[in-house]
């Protein structure tokens, strides 16, 4: 784990430069994903490159994760990191943080069968910390994480999602 001195003072530096300049704290974030060998999915992010795909049982080639693994591990790490944040800030030494995330599904919906819904029909998350800081103090650091995690709440809540589509022939 990086120094807690080393997260709070990051932690501290950036509230501080989003306080007084909203703006720079503001943005769009891009990913990009383009499908090859039939449902392989090359995923750019800035630097970042990953790769996604199907189990041969679906149809793909085992090549990567499928999507609902990058879901879940993006609440568990934000959850993870948001601890880490905040027991630096509060000054709650976190001697281990462990986050496991658990999502219920019912395949019917991405098959189009009994209109089910497609998507997760459920989800939980369980927290391991280990510290020797008092138990209310940790308490403190999950329920502070917990309330300014950007994923959580994305998570929680509904928003607009909209569509632009492009059509194009091959080659062209």
């Amino acid at each position: 784990m990086a120094e807690p001195e080393t997260i709070k003072t990051a932690f501290e530096r950036n509230a501080k430069a989003v306080t007084k300049r909203p703006s720079i704290g503001q943005g769009t974030a891009t990913t990009k994903v383009t499908v090859r060998n039939g449902m392989t999915c090359d995923i750019e992010d800035g630097e970042w490159r990953l790769v996604s795909d199907q189990p041969q049982n679906m149809g793909g080639e085992n090549t990567g994760p499928d999507p609902g693994v990058f879901g879940r591990a993006a609440l568990a790490s934000c959850l993870a990191q948001a601890y880490a944040y905040w027991g630096a800030t509060l000054g709650v030494p976190l001697t281990k943080v462990e986050v496991e995330v658990h999502s219920d599904y019912d395949a019917r919906g991405m098959f189009g069968i009994d209109n089910i819904s497609p998507g997760w029909t459920g989800l939980r998350y369980s927290v391991h910390i280990e510290s020797d800081a008092p138990e209310a103090d940790v308490q403190r650091v999950i329920d502070e994480a917990d309330a300014h995690s950007p994923l959580l709440d994305d998570f929680r809540k509904p928003y607009d999602i909209t569509r632009e589509v492009t059509i194009t022939q091959p080659g062209g």
